[in-house]
């Protein structure tokens, strides 16, 4: 799978207004290359940067599999029109939490689409550590971007 920002490019620069220095929306993404049996998506997004090893920036689960991209700014809430759902980002809240790091190098951000077999049926508050359990096994594919900040 393939996925993209109208943002960024592929190890470039996340924009500013995509970070906390900016307005901190979520960035424009879309996705191709899903193959058949594709029951719906998940997305993550994580800095692998930090000191802690891992901070995370964005869970989303249960996207329709018809669905080929999330638009700019993206709603924070748990529950989505679509059905889907947003999990709890370490900022402790749900939606996209934009790219912070402390002065010094620049950190990367990975934000991942996986299809999957199944329509994960999970509750509230689920993290990156119960998505990746729950997903365990349904991934079909998987696709990876990579901005800087």
């Amino acid at each position: 799978m393939k996925i993209i920002s109208d943002a960024f490019a592929e190890g470039r620069p996340i924009p500013a207004r995509h970070t906390c220095d900016g307005l901190g929306i979520s960035p424009p993404l879309r996705w191709s290359g899903a193959p058949p049996g594709t029951k719906g998506f998940a997305l993550i997004c994580d800095d692998p940067d930090v000191p802690s090893g891992n901070w995370v920036h964005w869970v989303i689960y249960g996207l329709p599999a018809a669905m080929t991209g999330l638009p700019e700014n993206h709603p924070a809430t748990d529950r989505l029109p679509n059905g889907a759902r947003q999990g709890i980002t370490d900022f402790n809240c749900t939606g996209y939490g934009g790219p912070c790091p402390p002065p010094g190098e620049p950190h990367r951000y990975f934000f991942r689409v996986y299809a999957l077999d199944t329509d994960l049926k999970l509750g509230s508050c689920v993290r990156k550590v119960d998505l990746l359990q729950a997903m365990r096994g349904h991934v079909l594919a998987e696709g990876s971007l990579m901005g800087v900040y």
